[in-house]
């Protein structure tokens, strides 16, 4: 059954693509990215094993994003298989095409907010750090979403993986204060609990 699931992802990701008009080098490579994964799977995959999250270095020392995605926006929406896609070329190193596929996704479908979430992503994973597209990103995604904390807690992360743990760590606190009961919480808390080691391991580190 897992092949069936996988062989049919694979289908629904490049038929999508194509419906979207990706053509060209960017189809070439979102294909190369979905074989090279499925490759890995059937050399190496074991269904019956929990899962371990891969995103990128950056990604990781704080919170993995695809988990964070899920604990905002669900695992199945209609916006899924563009940011699996872009995440899987991120994590093969390729980030400007994971840029390139989301800014194709948004200009298809402006009005989603996971979509802007996960340009912003793919734009600070691209320059390892927030940058001026990458807030506009996730600015248009609480315009479209007011008051939820879901962008808001996405740009705090990406404070903190562009290296400004304290200025994330304030806006997070406000944030679980703000939402004292959110199921999100224990995720917010464990990103403050990785702020807070990755600024004591920098601190230990001795002076050049």
């Amino acid at each position: 059954m897992a092949w069936i699931i996988l062989i049919a992802l694979v289908v629904v990701s490049l038929g999508g693509l194509w419906l979207a008009k990706v053509r060209g080098g960017m189809l070439t490579a979102c294909a190369a990215a979905l074989l090279f994964g499925s490759a890995g799977y059937a050399l190496q995959g074991r269904p019956t094993l929990a899962g371990s999250p891969a995103g990128n270095p950056e990604s990781v020392k704080f919170v993995p994003l695809t988990q964070v995605r899920h604990a905002f926006f669900g695992d199945f929406t209609p916006e899924e298989h563009w940011l699996v896609l872009s995440e899987g070329l991120a994590r093969a190193g390729n980030s400007e095409d994971a840029v390139g596929i989301l800014q194709n996704a948004v200009r298809r479908y402006p009005g989603s907010a996971q979509l802007w979430i996960g340009l912003g992503n793919a734009l600070v994973d691209h320059a390892h750090g927030l940058t001026p597209p990458a807030d506009y990103a996730f600015k248009q995604a609480e315009a479209l979403l007011p008051g939820y904390p879901g962008p808001r807690f996405f740009r705090d992360l990406a404070i903190a993986r562009s290296g400004d743990g304290p200025a994330a760590a304030d806006d997070l606190i406000a944030l679980i204060r703000e939402n004292p009961n959110a199921s999100w919480r224990p995720m917010a808390e464990q990103l403050l609990v990785a702020i807070a080691m990755d600024a004591e391991r920098t601190h230990a580190q001795p002076p050049r």
